[in-house]
């Protein structure tokens, strides 16, 4: 969020263009694994035919192009080494290896990324080249494709590679899991390492529901309630029954293969639901259809408002921004009333109280353009969710809002909003707003984050503006300031995993709003309308509809009162009249 003078930048969002993705992008590949093989017996087990998978001998046997790759000693995925690669003017970090396959064989190919731009896939199949990617995560993700060879392919390129001017990558733990094509495979496994990831999903009275990430290498894993075994999994989701109501539990995991037992996973507090009460319902105050609104605690041109004077049209008012402190996740709200022409404390927390009576939440946005709040640790993450509970408890907020544009833990945010909710109770608010990469897919922190808390989440308005071009969920390249911007881009996050209800459209409020990336509200109620009804749609048109969309949201109440109220008086009816 811009806090400058209109005359400086303002502009809530500022950020680097993103390289365009187009076809060209995902077949080119920086990094590569050659599999070359013998016809074996069919009834041979699948091995991991790649050498040195985990880099545990550095870069032995692989080649990464111009000087680009090296082994660190963390972080890693597994074992003690993973593969740094840098990309550097025209070259995009390739990595390779030449591995034995089979000719008409499948091959299962996998490997865990992180930091920038990472690709892996395969060429010189004989049959169909594949190629998967990572848009950047700021912890490990999978990636996993697979192929078949031709009848005489002997030979396969399996690449790693990042993208030009992007930051380094990292990749660790490599398979390629299928037939011996008779060069044998590394020795066998070694304990796995403990998963991470661990998060608290849906509570009912009796049981809670956990999930964690994958471990390279485990073929189960045990879940501890308390210290005590409560179960085991042989995937990465589990849920504990026979509990008490309204009781607090924490749990730990471990990963198992035939070498053993890793050690415990970092431990994870969840409280089950009170009697009756069933899953949490967020926000139940909140419209089936709402209009959010970010409203100014500073003046950087748009008019100033009192909260008294933000329309009735919008159903969730984000008051903008909780400052960071000295002390790391804890938030304060300072009210900037020499910039809003003496605005005082008392006056604000009336009209927020004001807003609640009228069947209005008013909640705490924290992060914006310039907001440096970092939530990466467990203390900082108690820090967060206790300082947002005091400022809900001092102004009446009904929630919080997460905007954070300068990176964000899903590991830890998880865990401070679910202690803050816990804090709460049911009628918590949770809203985010990411920037559009942020959302380009599941592996990134945000979206984690929003699924790990999928049964507390209110809505995710993504930004839709500031943006350039993004890729929709078809795969193909849309342009912002379009319908097929807005509803290509959404859609990934509807056939993404959360539910229609935690989807709104983030647009500004008018071209002064934003730096680029202004639609008109026709624009965006054409987008409702195609995501919900399946009309009004641009070239790219969803293969169904999503009547449960929850709405729109816009930067800002401000900007919208300087152009009239413009945008809220055209898209608040249309949100509001939906199915």
């Amino acid at each position: 969020m811009e806090r400058s003078p209109e005359s400086s930048a303002p502009l809530r969002r500022r950020r680097h263009t993103r390289p365009l993705l187009g076809s060209a992008m995902a077949v080119v590949a920086a990094g590569a694994l050659t599999l070359t093989g013998l016809v074996g017996s069919a009834q041979a087990a699948d091995v991991n035919v790649a050498k040195n998978a985990g880099f545990e001998s550095g870069l032995a046997n692989w080649t990464c192009s111009g000087g680009t790759g090296t082994t660190v000693s963390s972080p890693v995925h597994g074992g003690t080494a993973a593969l740094q690669a840098t990309p550097a003017g025209q070259d995009n970090a390739k990595c390779t290896q030449t591995v034995a396959v089979k000719p008409n064989s499948t091959y299962a190919l996998s490997g865990w990324v992180q930091g920038g731009y990472a690709y892996l896939g395969a060429s010189g199949t004989g049959t169909t080249d594949v190629a998967t990617w990572s848009p950047g995560s700021s912890s490990w993700t999978k990636l996993s494709t697979s192929f078949t060879t031709g009848p005489s392919t002997t030979s396969v390129t399996v690449y790693t590679h990042g993208w030009y001017g992007q930051a380094a990558y990292l990749a660790d733990d490599i398979s390629v899991t299928g037939p011996d094509g008779g060069g044998g495979t590394d020795p066998g496994p070694s304990i796995p390492g403990a998963p991470s990831g661990l998060a608290v999903g849906t509570a009912t009275t009796s049981s809670l529901g956990l999930t964690w990430n994958s471990v390279s290498g485990a073929t189960s894993y045990t879940v501890y309630k308390d210290g005590v075994k409560a179960t085991t999994s042989t995937g990465t989701s589990a849920t504990i029954t026979g509990l008490a109501a309204d009781t607090a539990y924490q749990f730990a995991v471990t990963a198992t293969n035939a070498a053993g037992e890793s050690v415990k996973s970092a431990t994870v507090s969840g409280r089950t639901a009170k009697d009756g009460g069933g899953n949490p319902n967020p926000g139940t105050t909140v419209p089936k259809h709402a209009v959010t609104g970010y409203w100014q605690n500073f003046n950087n041109g748009a008019t100033v408002q009192k909260l008294s004077d933000v329309p009735a049209n919008y159903d969730i008012i984000a008051v903008s921004f909780a400052d960071a402190t000295s002390t790391p996740g804890t938030v304060a709200f300072n009210l900037d009333s020499a910039g809003l022409n003496g605005y005082t404390v008392d006056q604000f927390k009336a009209d927020v109280a004001a807003k609640k009576a009228a069947g209005k939440n008013v909640i705490i946005s924290v992060g914006g353009e310039k907001g440096s709040v970092a939530v990466n640790s467990d203390a900082s993450a108690t820090n967060f969710a206790n300082s947002v509970y005091s400022l809900m408890q001092e102004y009446g907020f009904t929630g919080v809002d997460i905007d954070l544009e300068n990176g964000i833990n899903s590991t830890y945010m998880t865990k401070a909003l679910r202690s803050l909710s816990q804090k709460a109770g049911s009628g918590l608010v949770i809203t985010m707003a990411p920037q559009t990469l942020d959302m380009q897919s599941t592996g990134t922190e945000y979206f984690k984050t929003a699924l790990n808390i999928k049964d507390i989440l209110t809505v995710v308005n993504t930004q839709y503006y500031n943006s350039g071009a993004m890729l929709g969920c078809d795969g193909k390249v849309y342009s912002q300031g379009s319908v097929d911007f807005l509803t290509g881009l959404a859609c990934i996050q509807l056939e993404g995993g959360l539910d229609p209800s935690q989807v709104g459209i983030g647009v500004p409020a008018s071209t002064r709003g934003a730096g680029s990336g202004y639609v008109a509200p026709s624009v965006v109620n054409a987008a409702l309308d195609c995501l919900t009804a399946g009309t009004n749609c641009g070239t790219f048109k969803p293969s169904k509809t999503y009547p449960g969309l929850r709405g729109a949201m816009t930067w800002s109440t401000n900007w919208d009162a300087t152009a009239g109220n413009a945008w809220s008086n055209a898209v608040a009816p249309k949100v509001h009249g939906l199915p």
